[in-house]
């Protein structure tokens, strides 16, 4: 166990600002500072994400994606690495080793899972910075992947971090077609009682446009939390997309497909 698993305690669930005031920020942050995607695809692509790296995740997550040829994203929050929390345990320093080894990406989410949308910029900033040297720190690479935990983020921290990474993933729904906005991009959840019916909706519709779905989840479990899904569940969306002739990739390969 390392010496930032032995300093914190128990993850408690943390709720961000659901109010009127706070959806409308939200929603008016996204029509600000874009980076439009440019994309043109012959065939759909979907990637498959894990959000806060639980240890189930990095193992029965990544069974799933490893024993059909794919590999998945991993959004590590270095700050929470071994200690337990409402998903259960999260991964270790040498969890993300051994699947960046394997083949997998090591996103970057903030150190201490920060809400970005609540946090001022200098302290949002420093935080992701803690979290990019605690990662490169592992040798698991240099992350070209964020996702803003909650998928929240004020304005003047969109504004700071847009170019520091090749795509910085939001929580809302959409797809990654001409006109996205890479420095907040849309992506689809596997989680609670309807998240697979939700994915499978979202594969449809990428399917119709050719275009790159980025789905995510927490841990994968036969009785995941709330904000998890089944192994099954993953299984048959994984197999759904093959079947359906989706190119399984990485946010990062994704990234490298459509120019970036």
């Amino acid at each position: 166990m390392t010496a930032i698993e032995q300093t914190y305690e128990k993850v408690d669930a943390y709720e961000p600002d659901r109010s009127l005031k706070g959806k409308v920020r939200r929603r008016l942050i996204r029509l600000q500072h874009r980076r439009p995607a440019r994309v043109k695809l012959t065939r759909p692509m979907v990637s498959f994400s894990f959000d806060d790296a639980p240890a189930t995740a990095c193992e029965a997550g990544a069974r799933v994606l490893e024993s059909r040829g794919f590999r998945g994203t991993y959004y590590f929050a270095a700050g929470l690495t071994g200690r337990d929390g409402p998903m259960g345990r999260y991964a270790t320093g040498e969890d993300a080793a051994r699947l960046h080894a394997a083949g997998h990406e090591i996103g970057c989410h903030t150190f201490s899972h920060l809400d970005c949308g609540q946090a001022t910029t200098q302290v949002a900033l420093a935080d992701v910075a803690q979290n990019t040297d605690a990662l490169a720190a592992w040798g698991v690479g240099s992350a070209v992947s964020f996702a803003y935990p909650y998928g929240d983020v004020a304005a003047p921290a969109k504004t700071a971090l847009a170019g520091r990474f090749k795509t910085l993933r939001a929580l809302h729904h959409g797809l990654i077609a001409n006109g996205a906005d890479l420095n907040q991009a849309p992506a689809v959840g596997i989680e609670g009682e309807d998240g697979e019916a939700t994915a499978l909706h979202w594969l449809d519709k990428a399917h119709r446009r050719k275009a790159w779905l980025i789905l995510y989840t927490h841990d994968v479990a036969e009785q995941p939390s709330a904000w998890g899904c089944t192994v099954q569940a993953l299984e048959r969306l994984v197999d759904g997309a093959v079947n359906a002739g989706f190119d399984v990739v990485t946010v990062a390969e994704g990234s490298r497909r459509i120019g970036l």
